[in-house]
């Protein structure tokens, strides 16, 4: 079996079934789709919720931006749990929690029991990047990360299209809480392939001796750590903030009915899952006809903040039907990013430090998370409208435009120190 010397020293296997177990990629790809659909149902029931429990805009904001209080320092948990249990009994964890915390959703009695069931959440799901990007950098080379990130990266913009055109339309005819029980319910049985798939793997990775992974504090110090932390913030703001608002937006600002929302959403969702995909095939093609992983992850990295940026002022000025076309402009610039995002962390980071890199990275990145939501639930409620929320959006995401085209110099791997040094 052919394999590619990558940094550090390592080699991979140029096949991922090899280095990671047959159909793990399309496993982890699927675990993300999980992911997103349950960290999105909340979204989508925010009207039906809000009008039960009598929740004010900002409650909603809180409830939103609760998940994030515990993914986004949950990041650091599981990119260490990731060292030392390894990536794959890691993930299995946090899919368990999360599914649990999902099912129990649909029987909650009120705005606190809520607020306790998102932060479970948060913690169960923060286990799905870092435990998938050190796979894939430990066992993938370069010019494959493109196609592999941007099969997660389907995952990733599928998850809140199904959530929102499927768990909506189950929605619209049977409320909201049938919605969290059988998606809960669903997301448990992902254990079962994963396991079969695994265990061998799984067995050898804690029976091979290994590289010793950099120390967070190492990762730190480093101003590309710090550039690519800008750029993912940048990113996630504009998502979490169409990802947490878009229902609402569409149904309270735009006058669409419940099963209108989730047609459009779902249509955005799907445009992002493209974009993705082919973001991914793209780049890994260029670099293969010899394109410098510099030049290809910044072209797309650079003009998808750009492009994002233009379509939130768009969304912020326009009618509504000129409102939804820049919304589908918006998912073709985030498919654009997810693969990048990635793809820059992993390739910076090799493989020795893929899983903490990617933590660090996805939990300054997860700040907005945590942001987003509330931001945007304090100017709608103080202003009465979603335009300046917009133009906030954008400008953030201009942001990361300088994080990945001015503080990164160069996307290479970052030279570690030797093990035991």
């Amino acid at each position: 079996m052919a394999s590619t010397e990558i940094a550090g020293g390592v080699r991979a296997t140029s096949d991922a079934a090899d280095g990671i177990g047959k159909g793990v990629v399309a496993l982890l790809a699927l675990a993300v789709f999980i992911n997103y659909v349950d960290r999105g149902n909340l979204a989508t029931a925010a009207p039906l919720i809000g009008n039960e429990l009598k929740l004010s805009n900002t409650q909603i904001g809180l409830l939103l931006s609760a998940f994030f209080w515990t993914y986004t320092p949950g990041q650091i948990l599981s990119g260490w749990l990731a060292e030392k249990i390894n990536a794959y009994r890691t993930l299995a964890l946090g899919l368990a929690i999360w599914s649990l915390a999902t099912t129990l959703s649909g029987i909650a009695s009120g705005f606190f029991a809520l607020i306790v069931l998102r932060l479970v959440l948060g913690l169960g799901e923060s286990a799905a990047f870092p435990c998938s990007s050190k796979l894939l950098a430990e066992h993938l080379p370069r010019h494959r990360l493109g196609a592999a990130n941007g099969l997660i990266g389907v995952g990733l913009a599928l998850g809140p299209a199904f959530g929102t055109y499927g768990g909506g339309t189950i929605m619209a005819h049977l409320g909201w809480r049938p919605v969290f029980l059988l998606f809960g319910i669903a997301s448990m049985l992902w254990l079962i392939p994963w396991m079969l798939a695994t265990r061998q793997a799984s067995l050898a990775a804690n029976s091979n001796s290994k590289a010793s992974a950099p120390s967070f504090l190492a990762i730190l110090v480093k101003p590309d750590a710090w550039g690519a932390s800008l750029g993912h913030f940048s990113a996630n703001y504009a998502f979490y903030f169409v990802i947490s608002w878009l229902p609402l937006y569409l149904v309270k600002a735009r006058g669409f009915s419940v099963s209108e929302m989730a047609q459009i959403g779902g249509t955005i969702y799907v445009v992002y899952a493209v974009s993705a995909h082919f973001t991914g095939r793209v780049s890994d093609w260029w670099m293969r006809r010899g394109a410098s992983d510099t030049l290809v992850r910044k072209t797309f990295s650079v003009s998808a903040h750009v492009g994002i940026a233009i379509s939130m002022l768009v969304c912020a000025i326009g009618s509504p039907l000129i409102s939804i076309g820049s919304l589908l402009f918006a998912g073709i610039f985030f498919g654009f990013n997810t693969p990048t995002i990635y793809a820059v962390g992993q390739t910076l980071a090799g493989p020795r430090a893929g899983g903490k890199w990617i933590a660090l990275q996805n939990c300054v990145g997860n700040g907005a998370g945590i942001m987003a939501p509330l931001v945007t639930g304090a100017i709608v409620d103080r202003t009465g409208q979603f335009a300046l929320a917009f133009l906030v959006a954008g400008a953030v995401s201009l942001a990361g435009a300088v994080g990945w085209g001015v503080i990164i110099r160069r996307v290479e791997p970052v030279l570690w120190a030797p093990v035991g040094a």
